[in-house]
């Protein structure tokens, strides 16, 4: 009895510290990210023939689910090269993906560390994968904003699968992962 009294004890020490240390952990301004989701100045909607006015012709065009992609080749994203890929409905551009050129493991791993820096300081914290926990999934990160959805993810298993850096208007989203909310549950 005494054993579980120290226990219970101890474990009520414990909590009564967990608020004290929570108190002090630094908590992020949400005001201080964007929550447009916009890459090479396009917003969603924009025409086709606006965005092959800006880009030149596109190396590619097929219909993939009912969606316009185009393919652009040599496409610079944060000192990178990319293959660019942009997808349009008869509303205009739904979203946008790029493939990092990369040649080998270092350089594809300072590449997909830079880039999600960037989203991070432009988008901000998204839990739960801030701070440590982002070891739990450390090469992959995403950010469900109302303007849209952001994925930046590199399969480092495959040397076939390039550094991916994916933005999907709210329409597409909706088209592709109905009415639940985007999460790496749904994809």
């Amino acid at each position: 009895m005494k054993k579980l009294a120290l226990v219970v004890a101890i474990a009520i020490s414990a909590i009564s510290v967990l608020p004290a240390a929570d108190k002090d952990r630094k908590v992020e301004d949400p005001a201080k990210y964007e929550t447009n989701v916009t890459f090479h100045n396009f917003p969603w909607g924009t025409s086709m023939e606006e965005v092959i006015k800006k880009m030149g012709k596109p190396v590619s065009r097929e219909k993939i689910n009912g969606l316009d992609s185009l393919v652009w080749e040599n496409v610079e994203v944060k000192g990178y090269i990319t293959y660019m890929l942009c997808y349009f409905n008869k509303s205009g551009l739904q979203g946008v993906t790029y493939y990092f050129l990369t040649y080998t493991m270092d350089e594809l791993m300072q590449c997909y560390t830079k880039i999600r820096q960037e989203l991070f300081e432009r988008y901000g914290p998204n839990w739960p994968f801030d701070g440590i926990t982002k070891e739990l999934r450390l090469y992959k990160c995403e950010w469900n904003l109302p303007s849209g959805f952001v994925y930046l993810g590199v399969d480092t298993r495959k040397d076939d699968h390039p550094v991916t850096l994916w933005f999907s208007s709210p329409e597409l989203s909706k088209q592709l992962f109905g009415d639940k909310p985007v999460t790496a549950k749904t994809r």
